[in-house]
């Protein structure tokens, strides 16, 4: 097939179209990359105040109150529980005050748990306690051995969203559950 002459094929157009695209998607992935990094940012530094406000407790009860009273405010989620066997006696604490538990239940939940796990539920796990069916998303982070501490496990919750696990979110969980093992170890009494 032959071009008359003075025709031109019009490549500039297309590309020009193709680079607009390029650059939108660019925009949006430097946008979603901003936001990781703040939401990043911003959990990194509330697991900070939340390690900083334990290592400030006075003695086991002060822990016990900083970690089910002010670490949903400061980690921003709805309800937290702690749940840890010490001897052979399992204990659950929540924001109504410490409860004993069967010591098995912990056991096997921490047997099933060497990183933090986090998970979209219908309810949130019976160590919640009474809010556990108001509960759509938890964390469940172990508590491994230090002291007198034998196993144990951290639950966060929330009644909205869903949970999402990212490599660098279970690892500032995981690191918030070493901090508190290490305090409960220190301060668990005899």
């Amino acid at each position: 097939m032959a071009f008359p002459m003075g025709t031109v094929i019009d490549f500039e157009s297309g590309a020009v179209a193709r680079l607009q695209r390029r650059i939108a998607e660019t925009e949006a992935e430097r946008a979603d990359l901003l936001a990781f990094g703040q939401g990043h940012w911003t959990a990194t530094r509330s697991v900070h105040e939340a390690v900083l406000a334990v290592i400030a407790s006075e003695h086991f009860d002060s822990l016990l109150r900083i970690v089910t009273e002010k670490w949903p405010a400061i980690l921003g989620c709805d309800a937290v529980a702690l749940a840890f066997v010490s001897g052979k006696t399992g204990f659950r604490a929540d924001d109504s005050g410490m409860h004993g538990v069967e010591a098995r239940l912990v056991e096997s939940l921490y047997a099933e748990r060497h990183h933090t796990v986090l998970r979209s539920v219908d309810a949130g796990h019976p160590l919640f306690g009474p809010c556990a069916a108001d509960l759509h998303a938890e964390a469940i982070i172990p508590l491994h051995e230090t002291g007198r501490l034998q196993s144990g496990l951290l639950l966060l919750g929330q009644s909205q969203g869903e949970a999402e696990a990212t490599p660098q979110g279970t690892e500032l969980l995981d690191f918030l559950g070493d901090s508190l093992a290490a305090m409960i170890g220190r301060w668990l009494p005899r």
